[in-house]
């Protein structure tokens, strides 16, 4: 039975697909088979994992739209064990589509969309990771529906806690409402630059979320930020950066709170 973590935060720019990609690829890495499921309609995680937009006959669109099977639209990637479901700008449609789909037929369920294609793969995957978009609607609701838990990337800078209570409140109200057995599998601290400022907002948050933070810490790398650009994660662009070992301890840290 896989399990299914889903990469959480509203605000933009705080390394949550970049931690999505190289999480995946690094579970990969580590001789477990790993789906990655890019939800956000920037595509940023499909192109980071050197997938060609253009060329995906199928992608999580047609997928949510019941227009693809879920055969059809997973993709094997080059890098070990590591498959993807791809985005495509059509995503940013979903919403107004789905909307549609509910005025025409008030027992559809938008929110269970993923949810019902993912069930018919779980089993044959250790993990598979989503990458949300920042943002807490229709995209973000599938996924919460669909993970048994989430991840919060959150960045080491001034505002870390900002909008954290409001995401925190979103997703008690996903377990009430959607999916009783979701859980915080963690926080993950981000682009850590080794200054007082950011080490203070490490304390802050650990003295907040306590033992759910993860002891790795992701540094600001510029070789992190290029990697993508290459359609690498980083363990394949760089394996000797420290971001590597980064990400490589993390994923050790996943398996390890996952009875691994």
């Amino acid at each position: 039975m896989g399990k299914i973590i889903a990469l959480v935060n509203q605000k933009g720019g705080v390394g949550k697909t970049t931690s999505s990609i190289n999480l995946a690829a690094s579970l990969g890495f580590l001789k477990r088979k790993v789906l990655l499921v890019d939800l956000d309609p920037q595509g940023n995680a499909t192109t980071g994992v050197g997938v060609d937009k253009a060329d995906a006959e199928y992608s999580v669109y047609e997928l949510l739209g019941d227009r693809a099977t879920i055969n059809q639209a997973i993709i094997k990637t080059k890098f070990r064990n590591l498959y993807i479901i791809p985005a495509t700008v059509r995503l940013a449609g979903i919403e107004f589509e789905f909307m549609e789909r509910k005025y025409q037929d008030s027992n559809f369920n938008s929110g269970g969309q993923l949810k019902k294609y993912l069930s018919q793969v779980k089993d044959e995957f250790d993990f598979i990771i989503i990458d949300c978009p920042p943002s807490l609607g229709i995209l973000t609701k599938n996924a919460l529906v669909a993970s048994d838990s989430v991840i919060i990337p959150v960045q080491c800078e001034f505002f870390a806690l900002e909008g954290i209570m409001q995401l925190l409140n979103n997703i008690m109200m996903a377990q009430k409402s959607l999916n009783p057995k979701l859980e915080i599998e963690g926080v993950l601290l981000t682009m850590l630059s080794r200054t007082n400022l950011g080490l203070e907002v490490v304390e802050d948050i650990k003295s907040y979320f306590k033992e759910k933070v993860y002891d790795t810490i992701i540094p600001r790398l510029v070789k992190i930020s290029e990697a993508p650009g290459y359609g690498k994660p980083i363990i394949a662009y760089d394996p000797q950066c420290r971001g590597t070992q980064a990400y490589l301890n993390l994923a050790k840290e996943v398996l390890e709170r996952n009875g691994n």
